[in-house]
């Protein structure tokens, strides 16, 4: 069994597993499995009212969880998979505890095969959040994991040092808001200015 199939096989059991992407290293739990995103939330020592953002391998499975508008389905097909966390309504399938009981979830779709390959095995939307104890550094490489994330997880998928840089953008669409700025940030705000 592959690193990746024992982590989507642990995914699918309310396992945690750490995961790459086209930033930084994921800690990845089934995302519509509120015991399993609370343990993401304890080993990171995250406050629950900081919601955690959902990944999956296409814009079609993102559609199986969220409720996007045509003007946020056309801004994901634009800019995902890639360094982007587009925040559209979330289903009823997405529990509470993901979203700090706010109506809105955010959507990740990693350019990076490894996790699309993870999310596609695992079969159910996985947290998207950064595999670091909150307040520490994002980490690029499995060998800068802290004990905790490393002890409390049941598989860390290794593919090497991640390209880095901060982490994904993240914008509401609907608001024409950017939550935080990162990657593609100036394609972004021409998108939104030139897509009213």
């Amino acid at each position: 069994m592959s690193d990746v199939d024992a982590a989507a096989q642990a995914l699918r059991e309310g396992e945690l597993v750490v995961y790459p992407t086209e930033t930084v290293y994921g800690l990845g739990a089934n995302a519509v499995d509120p015991e399993a995103v609370e343990r993401v939330f304890e080993l990171k020592g995250r406050s629950r009212e900081k919601p955690v953002s959902l990944g999956v391998p296409d814009v079609e499975a993102a559609r199986e969880y969220t409720r996007p508008t045509t003007r946020e389905l056309a801004f994901m097909r634009e800019f995902l998979p890639g360094p982007v966390t587009v925040v559209v309504e979330r289903g009823d399938a997405v529990p509470d505890i993901l979203t700090a009981g706010r109506d809105r979830v955010g959507v990740r779709i990693p350019d990076h095969d490894v996790a699309l390959t993870l999310y596609e095995r695992a079969g159910v939307p996985v947290t998207a959040t950064s595999a670091n104890l909150s307040g520490t550094g994002s980490v690029r490489r499995v060998e800068e994991l802290s004990d905790e994330i490393r002890d409390g997880v049941a598989a860390v998928v290794d593919a090497g040092e991640t390209a880095g840089g901060s982490g994904s953008t993240v914008v509401d669409v609907s608001a024409g808001t950017i939550h935080r700025r990162g990657p593609n940030v100036d394609e972004i705000e021409r998108w939104l200015d030139e897509n009213r």
